[in-house]
């Protein structure tokens, strides 16, 4: 699905058929979809019955302040949630294939080469005493057993050349310390898009990063939606960020979607008096 909206690469707005579509009202082509979730921690429930589908190469943005559930949301989709997670109702459909109650190598599988996230802080998932280098053609080679060290090392590059990192090589021989937060985190980016999965999913990737560097991670993450038609989840307090990235935004609070449809309605006709205050204290990006 592409569109226009604010710069090139912006929202599409694809009006009230959309809305009818997001309330199931009609017929959409399916990457994902969330029938009904209901997610608890130890019995107290912390998401109540989320219904949201992302098409392919479509951009979705989950949006709310923090305790709503949005992390909730994508962490469910990926199976990891902590051990006193689970998914009380309802259904998560990936490829036509339901998720819930997959086994460990199935879900490996899947993260390797059909999903794969971003999170919030890149930099505390890198292992602080090994250069990228290492790890990254570690990463590839767990994947496929049968990539050499100098392919995997030569991918491994190429895929941070990708991401606009200056002098990848310099990068691979760096410890995660030594590089920015925006670099830490396009190589966090660099390293889930390797196997080009059908899905990416975004929790907060540009929350900890100044305003310059949200804008760059931003338009990386919009050149891979176009260069390989990856349908991106990304969960957002920042509504700007939404708002300039996101063909659908999905409000949520206090566990529950309170809102849903394209950008350009849910930016311009709020329906819920909630998003209509974070408009009102929207950044600009």
């Amino acid at each position: 699905m592409t569109g226009s909206g604010p710069g090139p690469e912006g929202p599409s707005g694809r009006g009230a058929a959309d809305d009818a579509a997001s309330r199931g009202g009609a017929a959409r082509d399916e990457l994902l979809r969330v029938c009904g979730m209901t997610v608890s921690y130890d019995g107290a429930l912390a998401v109540v019955d989320v219904s949201v589908d992302v098409a392919p190469g479509e951009i979705v943005a989950v949006v709310g302040e923090s305790g709503s559930g949005k992390t909730t949301v994508i962490r469910s989709v990926l199976g990891l949630l902590p051990a006193s997670g689970r998914i009380s109702a309802g259904d998560v459909v990936f490829e036509g294939r339901s998720l819930v109650g997959l086994g460990r190598a199935q879900w490996l599988d899947l993260r390797r080469h059909r999903m794969a996230m971003v999170f919030q802080d890149t930099g505390a998932m890198l292992n602080p005493v090994r250069r990228i280098g290492g790890q990254f053609v570690e990463y590839i080679r767990t994947a496929e057993p049968g990539c050499s060290a100098a392919r995997a090392r030569q991918r491994a590059e190429t895929m941070l050349g990708r991401m606009a990192l200056p002098d990848p090589h310099r990068v691979m021989g760096s410890y995660a310390f030594e590089l920015s937060g925006g670099m830490r985190q396009r190589v966090g980016i660099a390293m889930a898009m390797t196997f080009s999965p059908a899905l990416l999913l975004a929790d907060e990737p540009t929350s900890a990063l100044d305003v310059t560097m949200q804008a760059e991670i931003v338009r990386q993450m919009l050149a891979l939606r176009r260069e390989e038609g990856t349908a991106i989840m990304i969960v957002t307090h920042n509504l700007g960020v939404a708002a300039h990235m996101a063909d659908r935004i999905m409000v949520m609070r206090a566990g529950r979607v309170l809102e849903l449809g394209p950008t350009e309605r849910v930016i311009d006709h709020p329906t819920h008096e909630y998003t209509a205050s974070l408009l009102a204290s929207m950044p600009s990006l």
